[in-house]
């Protein structure tokens, strides 16, 4: 068996198991594969009965939209008992909880149904209070229909007030508007409530999922097409249809770019922007507005999903369906690449690391390799400094991680791993010499984790870069992807956490982040689900290290001096720390109560509309910056289209980012 390490940062992911069977042999083995090689694992008793319980209600009904209170109140007979049921393998328990939950679904869409089929009144006197928690658990099921009655008119409302800034224009028309934004709100309602049902493999891979959970937030639950679809992530090639998608501003599934040579290619019917309506595969129609976007998503980016039919429909309003075929394709996306950028005279290399992927599946390539082509191409155009960008990088390979922080310095440690039995490994740079000597930045943020953290401790703790950004994630653990039994073909699967690493210093990033040597700060920074965010994260620790290794000689600490003086001083950078106290208002406080009323709503909706347009105009600003492609690029680039679209796209994002704009003046300062 092939095993398979990785540093990578949690993703909401669920798993839907390939077939029915009784689940306390799912179970009993995934408890045992945990008992045997997590880093950490936990007893089997009442804390771990209570935080599943919990969490798992939480998972399938996480708006408190489905039970009401006397339900919970006979479910929490098994509150403090499903270590028992674990242990002694009866998992009645979970029969009796999907039948409640199945029949609170039953009522939910009736409930619905009702309300579509009464008159429905445009305005209402009662008040709907917002929070950024879920509503609080309903009585009964008159009092769940009021709520639902509510929010349906909130949100029938707000859709009336995004329509047009012009509320006298909206109150003129508001009866045709309002009829138009009803239907299509209940569509939603009907759609989400569909998307709420679950067969009994389905709720059983989520009450698995939750399980693992307890040992840490990192340990899953896989089944053979979720495995794949995560190791997709991973990986520079991937089969693929050929479509890149996003989702619009009304969270709508649309085409954001078609791959050249790819299937979706060939058809010559689509084009970017193209709205995706329907996905059918392996007999199973679903449509994009009513289904789980993770059951999409598995079905984009799992290698078990091999052909699929798509609907789609075009700007001019022509629905169509095409059929298309996956083919092993690079991953642009995620590709590392890299440009020049030349500000105040100087040249300065840039290199963007997506994700630490490897040959995991697909995969014809790796990181390491990747930069080292990226940076041989920027000493051709004799650049005066490197900035490595991983930002948004939730990390990946372990060992991709060590070839690279081997790439920048020579000879010596670079990480402590500690296992289960408490053998702790020194990782070595075994290779003597670098591919780079010069001036280096390396740029973090909330969401860099994991290989991308185990990178950056290495560069600052010998001193070799400038670490610039926001406090990282704090993901300091890695995991291996193992079959839950040694049947020949595995069908489930747990991605386990095995191991923690330490810094050679003896410190740890775990939970609390790498803070970097020049903070400048980023919108929506304090909103990022950080490692602390999780109950069940492993805990900060610090173990003894007595590691030699020789620092890298330079007057970094000069050139932090300028730039905090700088950032301190820096008119972008005040206008972005003040907006995110709005940002943080917003997000952190309860929204006032809201009378359902259209005059209400529309203020409040513009109120944080107004919010968003200040959002939007700051990540739109561009600074004063030259962005080239190096020269090996622009002569085998010339004539491919796709990339050259793909380059701008990148090129207005490399203007836009202060923090690469920083960078750049620190490079500069460290060659004067």
């Amino acid at each position: 068996m092939r095993k398979i390490y990785l540093l990578i940062a949690l993703l909401p992911v669920f798993a839907f198991a390939q077939s029915e069977k009784n689940p306390c042999e799912t179970l009993s083995k995934i408890n045992t594969l945990i008992q045997e090689e997590h880093y950490k694992p936990k007893t089997i008793d009442d804390s771990l009965s209570v935080y599943v319980f919990k969490s798992f209600l939480e998972t399938i009904d996480d708006e408190n939209s489905i039970f009401i209170e006397s339900e919970i109140s006979v479910l929490k007979k098994n509150e403090f008992k499903i270590d028992d049921y674990i242990n002694s393998k009866n998992c009645a328990f979970l029969d009796e909880i999907y039948n409640s939950y199945t029949r609170a679904v039953d009522r939910y869409e009736k409930i619905i149904a009702s309300i579509k089929s009464e008159p429905f009144p445009y305005s209402s006197s009662e008040v709907i209070r917002l929070s950024k928690k879920s509503f609080s658990i309903v009585k009964d099921e008159k009092e769940l229909k009021n709520l639902c009655k509510k929010k349906l008119l909130f949100d029938v409302l707000k859709d009336v007030a995004g329509k047009s800034k012009n509320k006298d224009s909206l109150v003129a028309n508001f009866d045709k508007i309002a009829a138009i934004s009803k239907a299509k709100i209940f569509e939603t309602y009907a759609c989400k409530t569909s998307s709420n049902r679950l067969s009994r493999t389905e709720f059983n891979s989520k009450f698995f999922s939750v399980f693992c959970s307890y040992f840490d937030p990192h340990t899953e639950y896989f089944s053979e097409s979720e495995k794949s679809s995560f190791l997709s992530m991973v990986s520079a090639d991937n089969m693929t249809f050929g479509l890149n998608f996003s989702l619009n501003e009304k969270e709508e599934l649309t085409v954001d770019e078609i791959i050249p040579g790819s299937s979706a290619y060939f058809t010559e019917k689509v084009d970017a922007g193209d709205l995706v309506l329907k996905i059918k595969s392996k007999n199973e129609e679903f449509d994009i507005a009513c289904s789980s976007i993770n059951k999409v998503a598995e079905i984009i980016s799992s290698n078990d999903y091999k052909t699929a039919n798509f609907t789609l429909k075009k700007k001019s309003g022509e629905i169509y369906t095409i059929d298309l075929v996956k083919k092993v394709m690079k991953d642009y996306q995620n590709n590392v690449y890299s440009f020049i950028i030349e500000k105040d005279g100087k040249k300065t290399g840039y290199i963007r690391i997506p994700s630490f992927y490897a040959t995991f599946e697909d995969g014809k390539t790796n990181v390491s390799d990747d930069v080292a082509k990226e940076v041989y191409k920027l000493q051709k155009d004799n650049v005066d400094g490197l900035i490595i960008d991983l930002e948004n990088n939730g990390g990946g390979s372990m060992e991709e991680a060590m070839r690279l922080t081997g790439l920048f310095i020579d000879i010596g440690p670079i990480a402590i791993m500690d296992d289960n039995k408490g053998k702790k490994q020194t990782l070595k740079d075994v290779n003597r010499g670098t591919i780079y000597n010069g001036t280096m930045v390396v740029l973090i943020n909330g969401f860099s984790a994991s290989a991308s953290e185990f990178f950056s401790n290495a560069m600052q703790d010998y001193n070799r870069a400038v670490i610039v950004g926001n406090q990282s994630l704090g993901k300091a653990s890695m995991q291996r992807i193992l079959p839950i039994d040694e049947s020949p073909n595995p069908k489930e699967f747990i991605k386990l956490t095995i191991e923690k690493f330490y810094r050679i210093t003896g410190k740890s990033n775990q939970t609390i982040g790498i803070t970097p040597d020049v903070q400048i700060p980023s919108l929506f920074d304090k909103q990022m689900p950080r490692e602390n965010s999780y109950p069940t994260a492993l805990k900060n620790d610090v173990i003894s290290s007595n590691l030699r290794y020789n620092l890298v000689i330079n007057d970094n600490a000069t050139a932090i001096q300028k730039s905090e003086k700088r950032v301190s001083e820096n008119v972008s950078v005040m206008a972005i720390t003040k907006l995110n106290e709005k940002i943080n208002e917003l997000f952190d406080k309860d929204l006032p109560p809201i009378t359902l009323q259209f005059n209400n709503v529309f203020d409040e909706a513009n109120r944080i509309n107004s919010l968003w347009k200040e959002i939007e105009k700051i990540n739109e600003t561009e600074y004063n910056v030259n962005v080239e492609r190096n020269s090996v690029d622009i002569e085998y680039q010339q004539f491919d289209e796709y990339l050259k679209a793909s380059n701008k796209e990148k090129i207005e994002a490399i203007k836009s980012n202060i923090h690469i704009v920083e960078a750049l003046n620190i490079i500069n300062d460290l060659k004067k």
